[in-house]
């Protein structure tokens, strides 16, 4: 199979990035690429076509190369849940919560057999798979179990890159520490070195460039610079680089950092909006006075509302609502904004009846049968018949509470199917079960402009282009970037090839 594989020397060196652009860059030379994850540790997740869960990451990877993501791409998906524990997706299909410990035991034979087979099945398609490893392939503690790195890159003869980020300071003996802790076979894939994240004059790099490849006999393909343009992070870590950012915009929405936070990159297209400033804010910060706030989705639903109300988050949201500000919740925080969840079974933890925020008159009972689907629906709020499309992805099923005749006034449906979110009469307070609902280039300006209302101003256009065809720019740029820097030759020369 022909393959190329990138590791990186930490976590966040630029490993998702780089994949991404080698998949944009090798699909418009006319390789037909599919990206490849075997195992994952995320909670931001996609929906594909056909149901399955995969990591969102791999999803934007695979419109990279301009092709339909699939479960293939990412067989296995480990989703944290807290206590040591994570649930566990196999090709797109939640297969049970396990600890650490226990996921090696039960699942490690499994788990290499579904990668074999996915990678099987991508070759008969695609004329190269482009690898992304995860952390570290040097961990020496869990090598023996590694699922992901250098195990995939020996069963492809895959010439490998390995990406240091050199913002964070410590490159060069990250590189060579990386390199010393590989064994021969492993180290004698590694074809290149990817210098990211630079800063400043690339003339001042040089002597220590020709150090590291005199040291290493391995070839420093390329320096990438430091760009503004963000990918989509894998894990909450990157939210506090982008915490308490200042800012003149017209509008300021806060997000609310849940200790179990999921899906945050259904915010990215109001990041893109250049009137609007997104902040994450911490359970325990003062929420202030902004102009909306954004209960995000969560893999442990009961666990974050509990800890919403220890922080005293819970009463300022109550407060902020009753003062007419604007409040809505995404998947789990949707369940939040309702009166009740209830956990019969104990799925979270000990099975119980939880009050929730009592700002929508829903009720939600968690089960261990996952909904998981891409949605096509129409609006009815802010706009009536705006498409959107977004996806499903939740245990929880909610139905609606109503006790009197003039609830059916004061609350409504926000889509033609209603049950995917309600908003109060005064839509201030909204809640819907759909991710990707921001990418929805129309529907999104629609609910900015009822923001831009309230403070007096005008109001933005609404016939703009969905956010994937900005993705798409941001692909292209991240693309050009790469390829002005890099020479790909050394691995693309490779005689696997």
């Amino acid at each position: 199979m022909k393959a190329i594989m990138v590791v990186g020397t930490t976590s966040h060196a630029g490993k998702s990035f780089l994949t991404a652009a080698l998949c944009r860059i090798l699909a418009r030379h006319g390789w037909r690429v599919a990206p490849f994850k075997g195992q994952n540790m995320a909670l931001n997740a996609y929906v594909t076509s056909t149901g399955g869960e995969i990591g969102h990451a791999q999803a934007v990877q695979a419109w990279a190369a301009g092709v339909a993501p699939r479960v293939e791409m990412n067989p296995i998906l480990l989703k944290p849940q807290g206590n040591m524990t994570s649930q566990i997706i196999i090709k797109g299909k939640a297969a049970g919560t396990v600890r650490a410990t226990e996921y090696y035991e039960k699942f490690f034979d499994l788990g290499w057999e579904v990668i074999q087979e996915s990678l099987y099945r991508l070759s008969l398609e695609f004329d190269l798979v482009v690898c992304e490893g995860a952390g570290s392939p040097a961990e020496i503690n869990l090598k023996h179990r590694d699922l992901t790195n250098m195990r995939v890159a020996k069963h492809l003869n895959a010439p490998t890159i390995l990406v240091v980020d050199i913002e964070r300071g410590g490159a060069f003996a990250h590189v060579v520490g990386t390199l010393e802790l590989l064994d021969p076979q492993e180290r004698s894939l590694i074809k290149g070195v990817v210098i990211n994240k630079f800063r400043g004059e690339k003339k001042l790099l040089d002597s220590g460039i020709e150090w590291l490849e005199e040291k290493t006999k391995i070839p420093v393909l390329g320096v990438i610079p430091w760009s503004h343009h963000m990918f989509p992070s894998e894990d909450s870590l990157n939210l506090l680089e982008r915490n308490r950012r200042q800012s003149s915009k017209d509008i300021n929405i806060h997000v609310i950092r849940l200790p179990r936070i999921a899906n945050f990159t259904d915010f990215d297209p109001l990041e893109a909006e250049t009137s609007v400033s997104v902040n994450y804010i911490d359970i325990h910060d003062s929420l202030g006075h902004p102009d909306a706030v954004i209960i995000p989705g969560t893999k442990t639903t009961i666990s974050d509302l509990l800890a919403l109300e220890k922080s005293g988050m819970a009463e300022q949201i109550r407060k902020y609502a009753a003062a007419g500000g604007t409040v809505l919740g995404i998947c789990g925080g949707f369940q939040i904004l309702g009166q009740r969840i209830i956990d019969p079974e104990g799925f979270e933890g000990e099975p119980g009846e939880f009050t929730a925020l009592n700002l929508l008159p829903i009720s939600t009972i968690l089960s261990a049968n996952k909904i998981a689907r891409q949605r096509q629906v129409i609006s009815l709020f802010p706009q009536a018949g705006l498409p959107v499309d977004g996806y499903e992805i939740h245990q929880g099923r909610s139905r609606i509470n109503r006790r009197h005749r003039e609830d059916e006034n004061d609350y409504q449906p926000i889509f033609d199917d209603p049950g995917l979110g309600l908003v109060d009469k005064s839509q201030s307070i909204w809640g819907c079960y759909v991710h990707g609902l921001f990418d929805n280039g129309a529907w999104r300006r629609s609910w900015i402009n009822q923001l831009r209302k309230q403070r007096g101003m005008s109001s933005l256009a609404t016939g703009i282009s969905n956010y994937r065809d900005q993705r798409e720019t941001t692909l292209n740029i991240l693309a050009d970037i790469v390829e002005k820097n890099l020479d790909l030759s050394v691995i693309l020369s490779n005689k696997h090839y």
